[in-house]
């Protein structure tokens, strides 16, 4: 048991309740306009038959595991490490950590932009650097006073902006859903771009909106009963799918895709605006600011998480594990807090883009993803049906990782680097051996990726715009 909880305290509704919060994010406010600037309506209903059948084994992944592997208790990353050693096991739980730190950068700019529709001063790129910083370090304070405060916040968010979506779904679905608005150029060749393309470029962006559909597997450890870990991520990921599935196909049916594609952030605030009116593009402007409170508490919960394993199990230094009086893991909450704080000003002094950030942080948190997959494959050769599931998770997360803009790859190694020095550093400490055979060509190609990378943005020709 990790020093941070105390066990078998979380219900099967908790963890439901977590997947939710956290996977309902930022995202599925932003989805007309996301899914619209690369898909027509045909293409993104493959598009989400093929995210929802990859997705669905992910999850299924981690259930199996969950069930299989009783004794891998340490969230997503312990099945890695179980199956490939300790240092690809440590590089997942890092890809996955700095995918949570990087998601929060995107959450926080979401909200303020919004805000920045009531608040003229937001549009300024520093004031609103300065009010992400803000947020951050306020919801640290609010952490480290204990996870049962944060956990009651992020349940009472949850059901509190869940009220705007489900208003969304009735209101344009019996208001301003048009068959023959959804229809038109229903396969997309007024633009001239190839099916194939368009479902490529609809794949980052709907494995974006099911990140944390692995949020029940990542508090394994304080479930009260073991096989709630797995039925927790079944009904968490058929309700996100739903919700998803639903919004971005009702809005093809209110305006046409280049309108959509030409939407702001919150797209789903202007599609509601166009049927209803001005109030309905504010209360979805609410349910997006709550929903980001919530999906902020959640993933800020998790980004402290991998920290605090992977210090318990030795592959970082075991101070981040230590906790407060208030049983928080006060100092992995600092280290991801200051780091959230770094990625604040890279990226708003590189004037990224909210979809450069949700590109990069969704390329982090593919590494657990291939190697749970890969993992179950090797583990289950016994049981054939878990062997497939495996294989489909283990193809579908290569196929994103093609899928992907190589820029974003690049950029995911360079970033990896640095967190590797710690974890040389504690292995010397401990007197073991940092990387073996295989683990050193792993570590190559990281570096020279990495390298690569680092001599792009120098010249210019790499940029997160």
């Amino acid at each position: 048991m990790t020093t941070a909880h105390k066990a078998h305290t979380v219900t099967m509704w908790t963890l439901v309740s977590l997947i939710i919060g956290s996977t309902i994010g930022s995202g599925i406010f932003a989805l007309p306009q996301n899914i619209a600037s690369v898909a027509s309506p045909g293409a993104m209903l493959i598009g989400w038959a093929i995210a929802g059948v990859g997705m669905l084994s992910i999850a299924f992944v981690f259930q199996i595991l969950a069930r299989r592997e009783p004794h891998l208790d340490s969230g997503v990353y312990s099945y890695v490490r179980a199956g490939l050693g300790d240092f690809i096991g440590f590089t997942s739980g890092l890809g996955y950590w700095l995918g949570s730190v990087m998601a929060q950068v995107g959450y926080a700019t979401l909200f303020f932009r919004t805000l920045g529709h009531y608040v003229p001063v937001l549009h300024n790129q520093w004031v609103l650097a300065v009010a992400v910083s803000i947020l951050t370090w306020a919801i640290f304070f609010v952490l480290s006073r204990g996870i049962k405060q944060a956990a009651v916040m992020n349940l009472v968010t949850t059901v509190a902006k869940l009220v705007p979506i489900v208003s969304f779904i009735v209101l344009v679905a019996f208001l301003g859903f048009s068959w023959d608005t959804f229809t038109l150029d229903f396969w997309g060749k007024g633009s001239g771009i190839p099916l194939s393309q368009q479902l490529q470029g609809i794949m980052l962006f709907t494995v974006w909106v099911f990140i944390g559909i692995e949020g029940a597997s990542v508090y394994s450890k304080q479930a009260q009963a073991r096989r709630d870990v797995g039925r927790a991520t079944i009904v968490g990921f058929l309700s996100v799918l739903a919700l998803l599935v639903a919004v971005s196909t009702l809005s093809y049916g209110v305006l046409t895709r280049e309108e959509l594609a030409a939407l702001p952030e919150n797209s789903m605030g202007a599609v509601l605006e166009a049927v209803v009116g001005p109030w309905g593009g504010a209360l979805i402007s609410l349910g997006l600011c709550l929903s980001v409170l919530g999906a902020y508490v959640s993933w800020q919960m998790l980004c402290a998480e991998p920290l605090v394993l992977m210090a318990n199990d030795r592959l970082l230094p075991r101070q981040l594990a230590a906790t407060n009086a208030a049983g928080s893991p006060w100092c992995a909450q600092l280290v991801s807090t200051a780091v959230i704080q770094l990625f604040v000003l890279i990226f708003f002094a590189s004037e990224a883009s909210y979809n450069a950030m949700v590109q990069l942080a969704t390329i982090m948190y593919l590494l657990p993803y291939i190697f749970s997959a890969l993992y179950l494959m090797i583990s289950a050769r016994d049981t054939r049906g878990h062997v497939l599931v495996g294989a489909i998770g283990f193809i579908y997360s290569l196929w994103l990782i093609y899928a992907a803009d190589p820029v974003y790859v690049l950029l995911g190694a360079l970033v990896v680097v640095p967190g590797i020095v710690p974890y040389v550093l504690t292995r010397r400490a401990n007197r073991e051996r940092a990387f073996n055979r295989f683990e050193w060509v792993v570590l190559t190609v990281v570096l020279i990726a990495a390298a690569y990378a680092l001599a792009k943005l120098i010249d210019g020709t790499l940029t997160l715009t």
